[in-house]
């Protein structure tokens, strides 16, 4: 019986978190969160990019087979058995667009094009201001425009 009333008498109160103490809890991860997720943001579109780079690479093997095939190149993406023109990247952020000297018009074989590769309007990518269009010829010179 003893040991029983001890335990009523010094027995300490069970407490909880005050109003203040979760106000700065909230008040801390608001100042985290207003602060990494910009650098979230930016670290996603950086990694985004690489869909960019691996659909021109796609398409650049794609105009170097139809040169082999037809003896010049392309400003068809279809031609080069896409579905659409311009052609959509394997995320779907970029569209991809060939380019060349307007010989084809002319009758003429195409010896050169450029390929480009711009975000997709409505897409996280839109809002790439670093990377607005990447670009490679057949020459093989790359090239990315942006605020970089």
């Amino acid at each position: 019986m003893h040991g029983a009333g001890l335990n009523a008498a010094g027995r300490n109160r069970a407490r909880g978190f005050t109003l203040i103490e979760i106000a700065i809890v909230v008040m801390i991860v608001g100042i985290l969160a207003t602060i990494a997720y910009p650098s979230y943001q930016d670290q996603m579109r950086k990694s985004r990019r690489s869909d960019a780079k691996n659909a021109l690479m796609a398409a650049v093997n794609r105009q170097e087979q139809y040169v082999l095939d037809h003896n010049g190149y392309t400003d068809d993406m279809k031609n080069l058995g896409y579905g659409t023109d311009p052609a959509l990247s394997e995320e779907g952020y970029y569209s991809v667009a060939a380019e060349t000297d307007n010989c084809a018009a002319t009758g003429v074989r195409c010896r050169s094009y450029t390929l480009t590769a711009t975000p997709v309007v409505g897409k996280p990518q839109a809002a790439d201001a670093k990377c607005t269009e990447f670009s490679v010829t057949s020459t093989g010179v790359r090239s990315a425009e942006g605020s970089l």
